[in-house]
């Protein structure tokens, strides 16, 4: 995973963190759960690259 992309998504999450928050703490429950929905969707595609890139290094791996 690219550099750029592992601070795209820490900030994607980040950001659905705090409108989360803020939803939370001024009893908008529609900003509370979209900052849950894009807090969410950061981690998942958090996820995806790593397991992106770790078949590309286990690809590596076996590669002679």
């Amino acid at each position: 995973m690219g550099f750029v992309d592992k601070m795209r998504n820490k900030f994607k999450m980040g950001k659905g963190r705090a409108r989360e928050k803020t939803g939370r703490a001024t009893g908008n429950v529609s900003m509370e759960t979209k900052g849950e929905a894009e807090r969410l969707s950061g981690g998942a595609r958090q996820v995806a690259e790593q397991v992106k890139d770790a078949g590309k290094s286990a690809r590596r791996a076996t590669k002679p």
